[in-house]
C-alpha cells in the first residue's frame, strides 16, 4: 500500500504519476487533479482539459482567456484564433 501525497490516505490501489522527473503517488484522479492541474488565471478553477494557453497564462475556456485578456485575442493551443 501507499500513501496519497494529497489526503494522506494509506490505499491498496494507489497509483504513481511520473512527471517531469519527479514520481507522486495518489489514491484516486480527484487528488492527481488537485496536486497537478494548472488553475485557471481567471475563474481560479482547475483546467482538467486542454484549456487555452496566452502567452504563458493558462485558461480553462476560450471564454475566460479573453475575460481576462481581450486585448491579447486568445488562441487555442494550436494558434488558430477561437471565435468571438
Amino acid at each position: 500500500m501507499a500513501k496519497c501525497e494529497v489526503c494522506g490516505n494509506d490505499y491498496a490501489m494507489s497509483f504513481e504519476v511520473h512527471a517531469q522527473g519527479a514520481v507522486h503517488v495518489f489514491d484516486s484522479f480527484e487528488c492527481a487533479i488537485t496536486r497537478m492541474a494548472p488553475i485557471c488565471e481567471h475563474c481560479e478553477c482547475r483546467v482538467v482539459g486542454h484549456g487555452v494557453a496566452v502567452g504563458r497564462d493558462m485558461y480553462c475556456s476560450a471564454h475566460c482567456a479573453r475575460a481576462a485578456q481581450p486585448e491579447r485575442g486568445a488562441q487555442a493551443r494550436d494558434n488558430v484564433p477561437v471565435g468571438v
